[in-house]
């Protein structure tokens, strides 16, 4: 295969493909789209039944301020009349009362004659409008032009009130000045001529002037024009009712339930803290998606390989790792340590077999080593055999007494070769628990292992726990540089995929990409298996193991996790598998 050196990098972010990505998150959420819809589809029917029955009459009236020259344009209306207080006049109870009076409405609907009243007053206008909502469009024709005839009757009596109040004080005023000056005008009669005769003719014009002026002031009272207003529209009963009809309402309410749905869906989407989508992954991360593996049809979890049974996992796989091959800074070393963020490996170690098997189709020497020595269990769930290309492991010692166990033990020269069928083979260092994890790991001889991938046409796969669970991974960062990270989308949140960038760039690595995969049957969203069950790690204690040649259980001083019995692949350990179902134990 011809390699060439371009990174693998995250695109450009454009903004019509976020706005079609976020539009494509939201449809994640059609339980709340969904019940949104419902709820407007019932408002719907509701608004249907409640106005099926439901007429409404209107009637519209005129408002005039009195005047003695109604065609004076200097005179203008709204200077005169309040119209906000007109409308408040108009839905009072004196209103009402005279309007039942009319109607013989009995004192126990009078509530309800005044509920179903409502004035409004339509802009830049005198006008008041008068609606009235009834049962029967007659009744609410009738009510409408009884509240419109009791409103202008009392605005009369009101205006007429006024006026007849302000003629009467008038003439408190003036009455006792006419008196006054008939009694000057006596007196008048009655003096010589003279200077006394001069003042007092003086003094009866000053009153006549003002008896005139109070005379003329009660004139003009009683000649203005007193028509509160006039009805420009009659309420008439109306041919329809008033709702819009059931499948008006159903539309409506649809959607009104669908924007609802599309809201909330949209609120919740901004408040979830697990990645919405490739593009938020890529982002924390700052690496790309190297793949999206398929949801496992059979049932039975996540598979190491898949041939026959789904070959769209098998090629997945292969595609990863062709992208990780064109990738220079895996290019130039060829370590890659593959990792989940927390919780079960499962999926995890499933990726590092499958890529280790794509390398080894390529052709090249590829070293699977299991730095998991917490929970060690790929060399019971992979088909293996003793042998394979001397390594510098072998000559140091083989494997450890019987019965001894110590923090150097691991790598402790065992050395397997997987069986990947048509794909090929390749080599696994299986690991072994250990007391002193960290030591171990960080160990010359595990160094120098790693450092097998500096030969000509050779690739290490490093497969270690959880990288937020334990520190195991952080410790060989800095020995392979590539790191692979496999995860559950909706299993984590953002914050925990910017803090594994953090401490892997701190540690002097470089996050290489992600692979995606569907939660694994059976396990709740943002939680792990709970380690019972089907597929449960084995209890701990004595184990045996077979070796490669030799069919006689040889006792282990640790104990390995093996998987249930219906998991075990049949045979002698000598069966050839590749990409076949191969199923993973708890991890």
């Amino acid at each position: 295969m011809i390699e060439t050196n371009r990174p693998a990098a995250a695109p450009a972010d454009d903004e019509p493909d976020l706005l079609r990505d976020q539009f494509r998150q939201l449809l994640r959420y059609r339980r709340l789209i969904a019940g949104g819809i419902a709820v407007g589809l019932l408002g719907g029917v509701y608004l249907g039944i409640s106005t099926a029955d439901t007429y409404v009459a209107t009637a519209d009236v005129v408002l005039r301020a009195p005047t003695d020259d109604p065609f004076n344009p200097s005179l203008a209306p709204d200077k005169a009349i309040n119209i906000g207080s007109e409308r408040q006049v108009a839905l009072s109870s004196s209103i009402a009362n005279e309007a039942a009076k009319k109607l013989g409405v009995s004192a126990k609907d009078f509530a309800a004659l005044r509920s179903g009243l409502q004035v409004t007053n339509p802009p830049q206008t005198m006008v008041l409008r008068f609606t009235y909502t009834a049962d029967s469009p007659k009744e609410a024709a009738k009510r409408a032009n009884a509240m419109t005839e009791a409103y202008l009757l009392k605005r009369q009596e009101s205006l007429d009130a006024t006026r007849d109040k302000m003629v009467k004080g008038y003439k408190d005023q003036r009455d006792p000045i006419a008196k006054q000056l008939d009694e000057t005008s006596k007196e008048i009669a009655r003096m010589p001529a003279g200077a006394g005769r001069d003042a007092a003719s003086s003094a009866k014009t000053d009153l006549q002037s003002e008896v005139g002026s109070y005379n003329t002031k009660i004139t003009k009272l009683e000649a203005l024009d007193m028509t509160p207003g006039r009805v420009t529209s009659a309420a008439t009963a109306p041919t329809a009712t008033d709702g819009p009809g059931i499948l008006m309402s159903l539309a409506l309410g649809a959607a009104v339930g669908l924007a609802l749905g599309l809201l909330a869906a949209w609120v919740r989407l901004v408040f979830d803290p697990a990645p919405r989508s490739e593009g938020d992954v890529a982002r924390a991360l700052r690496a790309p998606v190297l793949g999206y593996l398929p949801r496992d049809r059979t049932g039975g979890g996540p598979l190491l390989a898949a041939g026959e049974a789904d070959p769209r996992l098998a090629e997945e796989y292969r595609s990863v790792a062709f992208r990780l091959a064109y990738d220079s800074r895996f290019a130039d070393r060829r370590r890659l340590l593959v990792v989940a963020p927390r919780g079960s490996s499962e999926t995890a170690a499933a990726v590092a077999v499958n890529l280790a098997a794509s390398f080894a189709e390529t052709g090249k020497d590829v070293l699977l080593i299991e730095a998991d020595l917490r929970t060690p269990v790929l060399a019971s769930q992979l088909p293996t055999d003793a042998g394979g290309r001397p390594r510098w492991s072998q000559g140091q010692g083989g494997a450890p007494a019987p019965g001894r166990h110590s923090d150097s033990e691991w790598p402790d020269g065992r050395q397997l070769v997987v069986d990947a069928g048509e794909s090929g083979s390749f080599d696994l260092i299986p690991g072994d628990r250990a007391r002193n994890v960290p030591r171990a790991l960080t160990s010359a001889r595990a160094t120098r292992l790693i450092s097998e991938a500096d030969a000509p046409n050779s690739t290490v796969v490093v497969l270690a726990p959880p990288v937020l669970s334990y520190a195991d991974a952080l410790a060989l960062v800095d020995r392979v540089d590539g790191v692979l990270v496999v995860s559950d989308p909706r299993a984590i949140h953002r914050t925990d995929l910017i803090r594994i960038r953090e401490l892997i760039s701190g540690a002097g690595g470089t996050v290489l990409g992600a692979v995606l995969h569907a939660p694994l049957p059976g396990e709740k969203r943002g939680k792990g298996k709970n380690g019972k069950g089907k597929g449960g790690p084995a209890a701990a204690g004595p184990a045996t193991s077979a070796k490669p040649g030799n069919s006689a259980p040889q006792p282990q001083p640790i104990p390995y996790e093996v998987a249930e019995p219906e998991q075990h692949i049949p045979g002698d350990g000598t069966d050839t598998v590749a990409l076949r179902t191969v199923r993973m134990g708890r991890r």
